[in-house]
């Protein structure tokens, strides 16, 4: 009787493992799949924002920024 529940515990834990062992098999392949994509969609995007940028007419700062006129102190 213990050694029918032996190999019974044996045969049941073998078959968690190996069906834990194919579902993280499955599980990275999809990440890492996962992970390209979106490195492709990073890259897209960075790319599109560098050309939109180079597109874009740059502003030119204020370079005739209005004089104030500077009291002058009076001399003693």
């Amino acid at each position: 009787m213990a050694l029918t529940n032996f190999i019974i515990t044996v045969a049941g834990v073998s078959a968690v493992i190996l069906l834990l062992r194919s579902d993280v098999k499955q599980s990275a392949s999809i990440f890492r799949r996962n992970v390209r994509h979106i490195r492709n969609w990073l890259e897209e995007e960075s790319a599109s924002a560098s050309k939109a940028t180079e597109k874009a007419k740059p502003k030119e700062l204020e370079s005739q920024v209005p004089q104030k006129e500077i009291p002058k102190e009076d001399k003693q």
